[in-house]
């Protein structure tokens, strides 16, 4: 059952519009942040299950995507963490924060700027520092990405890439589903334009000396196939040094939380729930 769909969508007004979300359920605040180019119905295999341990659980969409408003010009990791830190400020933190992504390196930076507001980070897929690539190269990926993302066929290829290669391995039986619903999304007027701003401002750069401040637990499931990662295991034994805890996810790609259920969403509820206090009604203070 999509539940975050299904629910009642909100709005955070923020200066350049509004960001929408939907909540679900009572007890300690849990948000979750998707990633590029997705829909926050990607969490729906998390949401049902959290909801039902006792937590309150929002998902949000980034600017632009969704439901949100298309009249944002700035977007990326720090724009996101401002949204971010602002939903849990409008909903009563601190949360514990789900990010797929660039949702987990916003998470990450919002977790290093307000860490009373953070309880506990816990990543899919995650990106939290750039990949060695010089000016030339970076440059030709933005010809690319202007070229790729033009309508009319932007949409077309990234749903292609999100269908194809961003979803190696094993598939969400609602897969289908969900690329048609981010295919329409990206039909309606002013987001395809939005997400290719996006992809020419995004860059983990601001995010990647922050990660090691982070004062409370980190957890990061990271698919084997992920073709974000050039070199997967130099990728995970960075985010180790940075305090990350990693769980390698079989037959997952970029989207472990969706393609991998079975592996991420008891592990998942093990963590959030290690991060509630002694009575449950709130969550425990940071050991770190």
């Amino acid at each position: 059952m999509n539940t975050s769909v299904e629910s009642q969508v909100h709005f955070l007004q923020r200066p350049e519009g509004r960001v929408s979300y939907t909540v679900e359920g009572h007890g300690p605040l849990v948000v979750a942040v998707p990633g590029m180019g997705d829909l926050r119905s990607s969490f729906r295999e998390l949401v049902g299950p959290l909801v039902a341990a006792g937590f309150r659980v929002a998902v949000t969409d980034l600017r632009a995507h969704g439901d949100s408003d298309v009249t944002f010009r700035e977007f990326g990791d720090l724009a996101t963490a401002g949204d971010l830190i602002a939903l849990i400020e409008e909903l009563g933190g601190p949360a514990v924060v789900l990010g797929n992504s660039m949702g987990s390196a916003a998470a990450a930076w919002a977790a290093a700027e307000r860490p009373g507001l953070i309880a506990g980070l816990a990543f899919y897929g995650p990106l939290l520092r750039d990949p060695a690539m010089g000016r030339a190269a970076t440059g030709l990926l933005h010809t690319m990405y202007r070229a790729m993302f033009a309508r009319p066929w932007g949409a077309s290829v990234w749903t292609g890439y999100y269908r194809r290669t961003l979803n190696r391995g094993r598939t969400a039986p609602w897969l289908d589903e969900h690329v048609a619903a981010i295919r329409a999304s990206l039909s309606e007027p002013g987001r395809l334009a939005a997400f290719r701003h996006l992809t020419l401002q995004l860059t983990h750069a601001p995010v990647a000396p922050r990660v090691r401040e982070v004062r409370v637990p980190m957890l990061a499931f990271v698919g084997e196939l992920d073709p974000d990662y050039r070199d997967l295991e130099a990728e995970c034994a960075w985010m180790q040094e940075q305090g990350v805890e990693v769980v390698r996810v079989p037959e997952a790609a970029h989207y472990p939380h969706a393609q991998r259920p079975d592996v991420t969403v008891a592990a998942t509820l093990a963590f959030v729930e290690s991060r509630r206090s002694a009575d449950g009604s709130a969550w425990a203070e940071s050991n770190a």
